[in-house]
């Protein structure tokens, strides 16, 4: 085992994938000479030349709709946005194109094509760059959507989404780039709609993704001091969506909470709550509940970020209340 970043995960994997195929490249931009915004494309540049690493003007619908047009010549393009914030303005690109080209052609154009980037809170970014969108593109189908928290998952996870021939939303929680993370040093995948038991419990499933996982993990921690046994599920991906893992877990614990960093109106952990209980209310000794990001545009003020974000304590007097 290796101890990697989340970041030089995300690294190793898209190198990995460009070493062995030499149609795979990256674009967007500053992922060449200023080696990422991130610095998750860091020597790249210098690996593969700038023929396969590829800065672009910031025109986020331009470079999104070069990449499209790319994959349909057979092409196997990993499309960076700076933040999933700017993929607003590529989003008719990404819908109306990526996701629905395969479709519409009757199979003859495939779109295997990657748009990843830094999505959700980053701290103190205000409201315009703190927005999480994974629901937003689940909503859409055509598209695989991949939300990883740990550096493991996320170098499986991406080479996963970058073999795949169906455009794919890989989101990258921003404040996880830091985070360190043991990582298999032999080559390896994850498939993409292949949820994991994080912690083991009994007495209640936590159903998360992303950052959140974090909160989870804390709050999981904070309860077990008090007798509280709590399991937590990470999805990983929610497109395609493993739901023998919801509907397992809650058979055992009998209660699920869903946490999620983006807004509760509409979010995907709604559609969670939804096939719970349509496929395991039998099983449910309380109503599914939600612990999510405040209804209200992001704050630039830290305290305020905190307040808005989901956070150990409310989760667990969320859990307690529904434990009375």
């Amino acid at each position: 085992m290796a101890m990697l970043t989340y970041r030089e995960a995300l690294n190793r994997a898209m190198v990995e994938e460009m070493e062995k195929d030499p149609l795979i490249y990256l674009m967007g931009e500053e992922v060449g000479h200023y080696q990422g915004a991130y610095k998750v494309s860091q020597g790249m540049l210098d690996k593969f030349g700038e023929a396969r690493v590829i800065d672009t003007p910031i025109s986020e619908n331009g470079f999104a709709g070069v990449g499209i047009g790319s994959a349909m010549t057979g092409l196997r393009p990993i499309i960076e946005f700076m933040t999933w914030n700017f993929s607003l303005v590529a989003i008719d690109q990404i819908i109306n194109s990526a996701a629905k080209l395969n479709y519409m052609s009757g199979g003859q154009f495939p779109m295997p094509i990657v748009f990843r980037g830094a999505g959700g809170v980053g701290g103190r970014l205000g409201a315009q760059h703190s927005q999480a969108f994974e629901s937003w593109y689940a909503h859409v189908p055509g598209m695989k959507v991949v939300c990883p928290a740990t550096p493991k998952d996320a170098l499986g996870l991406l080479k996963s989404s970058i073999r795949d021939n169906n455009p794919t939303i890989f989101i990258e929680s921003e404040v996880l780039y830091g985070v360190k993370g043991e990582v298999p040093d032999e080559e390896y995948s994850i498939p993409l709609g292949k949820g994991e038991i994080k912690r083991k419990g009994t007495d209640i499933s936590i159903i998360t993704w992303s950052r959140a996982l974090l909160f989870a993990e804390e709050a999981a921690k904070v309860l077990e001091k008090e007798g509280i046994s709590v399991e937590i599920v990470d999805l990983r991906s929610l497109r395609p969506l493993d739901e023998n893992i919801i509907y397992e877990s809650v058979k055992k614990t009998n209660k699920a909470i869903i946490i999620e960093e983006g807004w509760p109106v509409a979010g995907f952990g709604a559609q969670i709550a939804y096939l719970i209980q349509k496929n395991a209310f039998d099983h449910l000794d309380h109503p599914v509940e939600r612990v999510t990001g405040r209804d209200v545009p992001m704050s630039y003020a830290a305290n305020l970020e905190r307040e808005t974000l989901p956070n150990v304590d409310r989760v667990c007097a969320a859990i307690r209340e529904m434990l009375k």
